[in-house]
């Protein structure tokens, strides 16, 4: 239960829409912050929905979101506009495929998150996060950027399991093929507003386009040498994808397809895991009796060392951190779907073509769910029984949840432990991140914290 004796803080949280507005308004303001577009009221009611170029459905209730996600999956697949939004960073993977085609990369891809292969890999996010923890301790009494600090970490972790080894992946090539393409493609074009079909010319993406191109080919390059090379005695994500086939037709993934997933686990790899961790450093940060509960956790846990994978189970308050941050900020504010049937979603008629989007910020945020929801309450999550399965979905949920949460939350527990164990945080005055989401709910203006050792 949420902790009584004290108010709770209120931390930074975007400002949502108090009345309508059209469609010219709401495209200028998608391409600003995607969330500012959501309704007040969706953190006050179960169903929002309106009319912007076409129908559409804000779903707020977990019993309709379980449909959505789980009895009637087919029915629902992702929306037009997050494919088109994505296709030429990751292709055809796991996460744009849909039906017969996801069903087979899945069931390949699923023995490669098991735990065993995930406390496998545990040591290279312990390098990563001494790494870190060494980086922040040479920036001596300056204020430090924990934003640039977790992108640089995350990306050292998702490019060392993907590639342990080979010379042939330029990683700054990559690293920067991608936050191109999420600063220019992510914004929001009319014409997906007007679901217009792929070919027509979206100038935003032809931008970063050519970036993506040389970035599939790099890939192309690395998978093709890996593939001469003898296996290694601890495999990497992309050996135990090449060995991987679908148990039911043996089929196995050919280099385009090999290429797609790895870059879709490293655009989402790293870049979801370093918000999460941007976000809880500066809560921490806000709320410094969190920030003491927490060190004293992971002091007595780690005894100067850097966390391990056999470390986690250990560090509970340090999740819970982690699951706090992750409900307030999602990486994924906002998700959408198309439906493909007729269906009745909380008592409003949903019609083939009708767009149900998931406010997951809204629903982790709603007053019919959540006690004092914008408030920092880590111990909320000390009991995760007691929350309703589809209330808190910041890895989405049913068949189609994402692939790597474990992988994602092994690293930021390892990683928050290591670097608050070590450091004393405290916000720098005036330098206050603001919540924006183009693709992912960043932190813009950084995450500017005083770094003194503890």
């Amino acid at each position: 239960m949420p902790d009584t004796a004290r108010p709770a803080p209120t931390p930074v949280r975007v400002p949502l829409v108090t009345e309508t507005i059209g469609m010219w308004q709401s495209l200028r303001t998608m391409r600003r912050n995607v969330l500012a577009v959501i309704p007040e009221a969706a953190t006050r009611l179960p169903i929002v929905s309106g009319k912007t170029g076409k129908r559409w459905h804000m779903v707020m209730d977990p019993g309709a979101l379980r449909q959505m996600l789980l009895d009637r999956l087919d029915d629902y697949p992702k929306s037009v506009v997050t494919k088109a939004l994505l296709r030429p960073a990751v292709g055809e993977s796991i996460f744009i495929a849909e039906g017969a085609d996801w069903r087979w990369q899945r069931r390949t891809a699923a023995p490669v998150f098991t735990h065993r292969n995930m406390m496998n890999l545990s040591p290279i996010m312990t390098r990563a996060a001494e790494r870190c923890a060494d980086r922040i301790g040479a920036a001596g009494p300056r204020a430090v950027n924990l934003l640039d600090e977790m992108v640089t970490t995350t990306f050292d972790v998702i490019t060392d399991v993907t590639f342990s080894s080979g010379d042939a992946f330029d990683r700054s090539a990559v690293h920067r093929a991608i936050d191109d393409y999420i600063a220019e493609a992510g914004k929001i074009s009319l014409f997906d507003i007007l679901g217009a079909p792929d070919w027509v010319p979206r100038p935003g993406r032809m931008v970063s386009g050519k970036a993506m191109r040389d970035t599939k080919a790099l890939a192309d390059r690395a998978i093709e040498a890996r593939a001469a090379q003898p296996q290694t005695d601890m495999p990497d994500l992309l050996d135990l994808l090449m060995a991987g086939a679908d148990p039911e037709s043996g089929r196995k993934m050919t280099t385009a397809e090999l290429r797609d997933n790895l870059l879709t686990f490293i655009v989402a790899g790293h870049e979801t895991t370093a918000l999460t961790l941007a976000w809880s450093m500066y809560l921490v940060a806000f709320d410094a009796d969190v920030q003491d509960r927490a060190r004293a956790e992971a002091q007595s846990v780690l005894q100067g060392r850097a966390a391990t994978g056999d470390d986690v189970e250990h560090l509970p308050f340090i999740r819970q951190i982690i699951d706090e941050a992750l409900r307030l900020y999602p990486p994924a504010g906002i998700v959408s779907r198309t439906a493909m049937a007729h269906d009745t979603l909380c008592g409003t008629a949903i019609r083939p073509g009708d767009t149900c989007m998931i406010p997951i910020y809204a629903l982790h945020r709603s007053k019919l769910l959540w006690d004092d929801p914008d408030s920092f309450v880590p111990d909320r999550f000390a009991d995760r029984k007691s929350i309703d399965r589809y209330a808190y979905l910041p890895f989405g949920d049913g068949p189609r949840i994402c692939i790597g949460a474990s992988f994602a939350l092994q690293e930021a527990v390892i990683i928050l432990a290591t670097v608050l164990s070590r450091f004393r945080f405290a916000p720098v005055p005036g330098k206050v991140p603001d919540p924006v989401m183009i693709l992912t709910l960043r932190p813009e203006g950084g995450v500017w914290l005083n770094a003194t050792p503890a």
